[in-house]
């Protein structure tokens, strides 16, 4: 449990770095930040998971080793195997919860998770009058403030064009200052100004040949209303994020790969039926097609014409082979995004086993590679474990991408990083269980003071 607190700490920690910017100024309550920071942790746990169980491991293991626990247990005739099996138990029970975590609640945290980011996001930013510069934040205005205090309700220096496309007028309000608070409700943000002018065009009266009216009107204090609704965030429906295939569970993916898997036999078929009509020259053998009717014609019918005949035949079917591409061509990539679309539920059906089968997997190599570093604490179980689990997560991302732009089956493709480490656990285990001094640096100085020792002597020879 610390393990994978520390290392959803972390992970926390990126997640703020990468969208600081989305979320800083824009007003949010401190119910938003803790909430979105909640879907963000619950989508971190298939990256934590693993990793916490590998540094856990070697963390306990090693320490078993360091403090001479793991001799005693030897001594006692019971063997590394047999000591490791409670452990094991364990993590099975912790890879069915994982699992049943990644079909059931992994899909509803990424729906949350995707969705509040996306508003947040999508939010304008609270500092909508900064200094010196005009702002459009409001419909219909353009302010202008030349200073504000520390307080950031303090202004000085405002200027507000006031534009009703209706009317085709413009009304200017100057003040030397004033201050702005929101209403109870948050709905309205009020400027009481004071010391200022305002002037406002109106049309004038056509009996009195006068086209415009200039009106001039000087106060000591007045309040203007602006509508900040719109910088409230708001909830985007959870129904427009439910197609991506992370929302989903086993079921609900494996109905959309069928689902895309006829998509793509019907546009295959579609694509028969639509070159049929274009096959009329012949000029090399068709391999034959049950799906295509080849229609008879004389192979010496193209011999027997004149030139010009031969070459408006070949005009025609050059005309025809450039109508197919560009058929083709569009039809092509619609294909090709159906095939991808396929590819990418059946890897994320997958991926929802290679969670559970990550924890026991990395756990075979972290604690029997514990038991021979025998070293404790957070200095070099991190690094390993980091070294490790990078090596796993390097493995596990260049198969998905492979299988993304299909070049592998979705099987292999999440499964092989699985299938990489799971000997190298297995092979770790057996040294553990012999003894093995695999870790001992001492043993590989000794080795190479010999080595040289030797190139000495024979070159002294």
């Amino acid at each position: 449990m610390v393990t994978f607190l520390i290392v959803m700490f972390v992970l926390l920690m990126l997640f703020l770095f990468k969208y600081i910017d989305d979320l800083i100024g824009k007003g949010f309550e401190w119910y938003v930040i803790v909430e979105l920071m909640m879907y963000a942790s619950a989508t971190n746990v298939q990256m934590a998971l693993p990793l916490s169980v590998l540094l856990s491991s070697i963390m306990t293991y090693g320490s078993l080793g360091e403090n001479y626990e793991l001799v005693a247990i030897k001594a006692a005739g019971i063997s590394l195997k047999r000591a490791m099996y409670p452990m094991l138990v364990i993590i099975m029970i912790l890879s069915v919860s994982a699992f049943v975590f990644s079909d059931y609640m992994l899909p509803i945290a990424n729906l949350k998770y995707y969705n509040l980011l996306y508003d947040a996001r999508q939010q304008k930013s609270a500092n909508f009058l900064p200094e010196g510069v005009f702002s459009n934040s409001f419909t219909g205005y353009s302010i202008r403030v030349g200073k504000k205090d520390a307080d950031g309700q303090t202004l000085h220096n405002v200027m507000i064009y006031s534009k009703n496309q209706t009317e085709n007028n413009t009304d200017i309000t100057l003040a030397r200052e004033g201050k702005m608070y929101r209403t109870p409700n948050g709905q309205f943000l009020v400027f009481k100004l004071k010391d200022g002018i305002r002037y406002s065009e109106t049309p004038g009266e056509v009996a009195y040949n006068i086209r415009e009216r200039l009106t001039r009107y000087r106060f000591k204090t007045t309040e203007q209303k602006f509508d900040i609704s719109g910088l409230k965030l708001h909830h985007t429906d959870e129904s427009e994020f439910k197609s991506a295939l992370q929302m989903m569970n086993l079921k609900q993916l494996n109905d959309n790969a069928k689902l895309s898997h006829r998509q793509i036999d019907s546009a295959v078929n579609v694509n028969y039926t639509l070159l049929t009509a274009y096959f009329k020259y012949y000029s090399i053998p068709v391999k034959k097609n049950p799906r295509i009717k080849i229609l008879p014609s004389d192979g010496n019918e193209f011999s027997k014409a004149d030139v010009h005949q031969q070459m408006s035949q070949l005009a025609n079917a050059a005309s025809e082979a450039r109508s197919i591409q560009d058929l083709l061509k569009n039809r092509a990539q619609h294909l090709k995004d159906l095939q991808q679309n396929e590819q990418k539920a059946r890897l994320e059906y997958q991926k929802k086993f290679t969670l559970s089968a990550a924890c026991i997997a990395l756990f075979l190599i972290g604690a029997p590679l514990g038991a021979i570093i025998r070293k404790g604490g957070l200095g070099l179980p991190v690094v390993v474990s980091v070294i490790f689990f990078l090596f796993y997560y390097i493995i596990s991302t260049i198969g998905e991408k492979y299988v993304k732009d299909g070049d592998l089956s979705p099987i292999i493709g999440s499964w092989i990083a699985i299938v990489i480490i799971t000997p190298i656990g297995l092979f770790l285990s057996y040294k553990a269980a012999t003894d093995s001094v695999i870790f001992d640096m001492e043993l590989y100085k000794r080795f190479f003071n010999k080595l040289f020792k030797r190139k000495k002597i024979v070159k002294a020879e």
